[in-house]
């Protein structure tokens, strides 16, 4: 039996606020900062718990596997059966980045959001911890997932991606989540015409516009910064893009300002548990 090879991709540490920070800030600010930094301390111990407690799991597995934080990482991901992302959703778009779409990954959430804290707490700071709306897995049932994975028991989903082109040369990086074509200033107006074709035909006029910027989204990415600007939550496995425009200071003719429209000329699948 050919051992299966596993490449785990791990939040690092340093998103969080050191415990030396927390304990200075404890000595010289207010008891609600003292509170904020302690809590947010507490979520780099639950980060790290989770990720020993994943590694022991997958010592008791027959497979050969590494471990590496995303930002050590920067060339593509290649020679490994399965992807397995220990953070949130950033973790896996970042892997989702440097991989194509004959590597599976497994997005597990280290330290997923417990509403009744977050209802607790609301009214001294926000208690969100990691969303992971793309993470299939969390500790309570990581080793389930992996056997079903590793036994062949489960089958991945598809996810759609989306390839981006600029002046006519294809990006090598897909978008997994969306894409934003803006200034890089976000108070910069930022002018631009689009056109919305499908299967290579177009099905708009030449759409010119002067707008804080056009947002493209996938399925997946629906519910991420496009929901939050007022769009719609998509079925996360659809093949379909929604667009939004921005701030609009003039658009050349009647341009729907949410839509949803399918291209698959654009598209390629990427797997996802």
């Amino acid at each position: 039996m050919v051992r299966k090879r596993l490449l785990m991709l791990l939040k690092p540490f340093d998103v969080y606020p050191s415990h030396e920070s927390a304990v200075h800030s404890i000595s010289s600010s207010t008891s609600n900062r003292h509170k904020v930094l302690r809590y947010l301390h507490d979520r780099t111990l639950a980060h790290k718990n989770a990720i020993d407690f994943f590694q022991n799991i997958l010592k008791k597995k027959v497979v050969d596997w590494k471990a590496v934080f995303r930002s050590d990482l920067s060339k593509p991901i290649r020679d490994v059966d399965l992807v397995i992302t220990v953070g949130g959703d950033g973790t896996l778009l970042q892997a989702s980045h440097l991989m194509d779409d004959s590597i599976p990954v497994l997005g597990v959430n280290s330290d997923p959001t417990r509403p009744e804290e977050v209802a607790e707490l609301n009214e001294e700071f926000d208690a969100t911890r990691s969303t992971g709306y793309l993470c299939a897995a969390t500790a309570d049932n990581f080793e389930h997932i992996l056997d079903d994975i590793l036994e062949n028991r489960s089958e991945p989903s598809e996810l759609a991606r989306m390839a981006v082109s600029v002046n006519s040369k294809l990006i090598s990086t897909s978008a997994l989540n969306d894409v934003l074509l803006a200034h890089p200033c976000p108070a910069t107006v930022s002018r631009f015409s689009f056109r919305i074709k499908k299967n290579g035909e177009p099905l708009s006029s030449l759409l010119h516009c002067r707008s804080s910027g056009l947002r493209v989204s996938t399925g997946a990415g629906s519910t991420a910064a496009m929901h939050s600007a007022g769009g719609f939550t998509m079925p996360v496995l659809s093949k379909e893009l929604q667009y939004m425009l921005g701030d609009t200071i003039e658009l050349s003719s009647r341009a729907p300002v949410l839509k949803v429209y399918l291209s698959p000329q654009f598209f390629e699948s990427h797997l996802a548990y």
